[in-house]
């Protein structure tokens, strides 16, 4: 079981980064994720990039501002299940200031929604890898998801 974070753009923000840095350190201490950040290209050059670098026989799950939304709680529920299918690799990916290209989104196999609002992808890379921790909090009944 692997998750990876596949993320158009480079966090240059300290302070973003080391958050994102702790929650992935926190997050690794019970699956293994990964983070890979890509340069932004115009679509075609994009998608095909993203394309490449997706892990073999993973789920893959565009984040987008049109897909589903769900609690934190239905998160953790949507996440141990999608885990234990199959080899349990899931892939989310976050695109860049123009979002994901067209070509992605339809590859995907499931489509996710962090917020209706559009959120800056350093932002959404921030509240993703919070929210992957929050969910093995729930998952395992700790304290910090109370």
């Amino acid at each position: 079981m692997r998750l990876t974070i596949l993320a158009v753009g480079k966090v240059k923000e300290r302070g973003i980064r080391e958050a994102i840095d702790d929650y992935i350190a926190r997050v690794a201490r019970h699956f293994p994720l990964d983070e890979i950040e890509l340069r932004d290209a115009p679509p075609v050059e994009l998608a095909a990039t993203l394309e490449k670098k997706l892990p073999a026989a993973t789920l893959v799950v565009a984040l987008d501002a049109g897909g589903q939304t769900m609690t934190s709680e239905g998160f953790a529920r949507w996440l141990d299940g999608r885990m234990s299918r199959g080899k349990g690799n899931v892939a989310f990916l976050i695109g860049g200031a123009d979002g994901l290209p067209e070509a992605i989104r339809a590859r995907a196999d499931e489509t996710l929604s962090l917020s209706a609002m559009t959120l800056p992808h350093r932002l959404a890379r921030l509240f993703l890898v919070e929210q992957l921790y929050r969910a093995v909090t729930i998952l395992r009944n700790e304290p910090y998801a109370r």
